[in-house]
């Protein structure tokens, strides 16, 4: 590791300070050392030296979807719907082994009305009342109120009467409409992405914030998605945390022309989400998934102070060498690996 790690924490307030510029981020960008430094002063003064951990579930309910994203890799194969015994089965599975979480997401089924999300929120809420629901991204939520045909406010409303907790802030891949028309034509607009997840918050639903990167985006189309996550945070205060997507070019039409970032890419994204976004989100996780175990690990010296969770069952995209679960062990030997200290959390970051 390179010595000197963090400048004194008495002065990196007014290092940070310059960089909500975009031209000094980009410069930053340029110089690893100093974005490596800074990223890990502003990870310590806003965290020490704890990296967190929540035990969940991924329940990825269909694959069945009308999408044409050109970096899916989830629609592949047999198309399949679970029940809802089965979907409560496996929340049953993962409250046993300790979750604290349940994440539901799928495909955008084209026979799936608002009430039909809103009855797998309620049954899994009747059966498992701790267990917090964290479910249906902004493109979701778009799909339902569209095949409703109700407001998109009044699907969130309905959404959270019937359990909902928190909503993943995916779909937002980058927050630049020329890239989306590349990558997800008929996706929704990133103005429609900012709405959904504004209202959401204006509701009181906290969500995640994301970055799909290392495809046909430009270092300028990062930095600006960026600046859109810290607007809304100002505004709204509703994103718990910002989990940085490298792009997975296996099985997906997009990876035939993109081939995805190299690892110094992935790292380096990790410590500029984190200079980018101080002091207003403090949260930058790093995807065990998507990055692989150990490179994860080591995002945790470029600014990352969360490894996300233990998922057990993953479908959408990840590292093709990874295993769809992990272990809690596994995730504090990670942590403990690099010198920091693991802390189990829970979905909005209380600790257990």
């Amino acid at each position: 590791m390179i010595s000197n790690v963090a400048e004194t924490l008495e002065t990196v307030t007014s290092l940070a300070e310059p960089y909500s510029d975009q031209n000094e981020l980009k410069r930053l960008w340029s110089e690893p050392v100093r974005l490596f430094r800074l990223s890990n002063a502003l990870r310590e003064k806003s965290c020490q030296d704890e990296v967190s951990f929540v035990i969940n579930r991924n329940i990825n309910f269909t694959n069945e979807c009308t999408g044409t994203c050109r970096f899916c890799s989830f629609k592949h194969g047999i198309i399949y719907f679970l029940t809802h015994e089965q979907i409560l089965e496996r929340t049953g599975e993962a409250e046993r082994l300790g979750a604290t979480e349940i994440c539901l997401q799928g495909g955008l089924a084209p026979e799936m009305m608002l009430e039909d999300y809103c009855r797998i929120l309620e049954l899994v809420h009747r059966d498992f009342p701790r267990m917090h629901l964290h479910a249906y991204s902004p493109m979701e939520v778009k799909h339902m109120s569209r095949n409703s045909h109700v407001e998109v406010k009044e699907a969130l409303r309905e959404l959270k009467r019937s359990g909902l907790g928190s909503m993943p802030g995916t779909a937002a891949e980058i927050l630049v409409d020329s890239v989306r028309a590349k990558i997800c034509p008929d996706k929704l607009k990133a103005e429609e992405w900012r709405q959904i997840i504004m209202t959401a918050h204006m509701l009181g639903i906290p969500t995640t914030s994301t970055m799909l990167f290392g495809h046909v985006e430009s270092l300028e189309d990062r930095l600006r998605h960026l600046q859109i996550l810290k607007e809304i945070q100002l505004e709204t205060g509703g994103f718990t945390e910002m989990v940085l997507l490298p792009f997975i070019p296996d099985n997906n039409m997009l990876g035939k022309i993109a081939k995805g970032a190299d690892l110094l890419d992935r790292l380096k994204m990790h410590a500029l989400a984190r200079v980018a976004l101080y002091p207003n989100i403090t949260n930058i996780q790093a995807s065990w998934t998507k990055l692989g175990r150990e490179a994860a690990a080591a995002a945790l010296d470029w600014g990352a102070n969360d490894l996300g969770g233990t998922l057990m069952d993953e479908g959408i995209a990840r590292n093709s060498l990874e295993a769809p679960r992990i272990s809690a062990a596994e995730l504090i030997e990670l942590i403990e690996g690099r010198g920091k200290r693991a802390v189990q959390r829970t979905t909005l970051y209380e600790r257990v």
